[in-house]
């Protein structure tokens, strides 16, 4: 992986009872608030098709950014970043090709999949964490 980007931005330790979906929210829209403020214009949270969800679709410049946002309160099972398998970069990238051919995009659009990890006390963004793994080649 390569690009890492570390912030120590202490996440106030709020109990989300379990609910998944909630804290997922929170983190993804904190990711938002840190990529806006890097310069990145948020065009999706949690978009999602038949092919499955990305949490954040962001632009920089003229380079789309597919993020998947991961957190984990302890790093016992592994950092955040581990959790994106191969079946979900797959899962990503085919909601990547669905949101440029559905937006008017074209194939050279220029794409990046990152991954933000965020831990109870930092955001770590893993740029270019991997390389499109879709199925379809419009």
């Amino acid at each position: 992986m390569t690009g890492v980007i570390a912030m120590r931005d202490r996440i106030p330790s709020q109990n989300f009872t379990g609910n998944k979906r909630n804290t997922g929210t929170v983190y993804e829209h904190r990711a938002a608030r840190w990529l806006t403020s890097r310069g990145h214009e948020i065009l999706a949270l949690s978009f999602s098709c038949r092919f499955g969800e990305v949490d954040v679709i962001s632009r920089i410049g003229n380079l789309l950014v597919f993020s998947e946002v991961k957190y984990r309160s302890t790093l016992a099972y592994g950092s955040p970043a581990q959790a994106v398998t191969r079946q979900k970069q797959r899962r990503i990238s085919n909601v990547a090709s669905w949101y440029l051919y559905s937006r008017g995009y074209g194939p050279d659009t220029p794409c990046r999949f990152d991954v933000i990890a965020v831990s109870p006390d930092s955001i770590q963004v893993y740029e270019n964490a991997f390389g499109y793994q879709g199925d379809f080649d419009y």
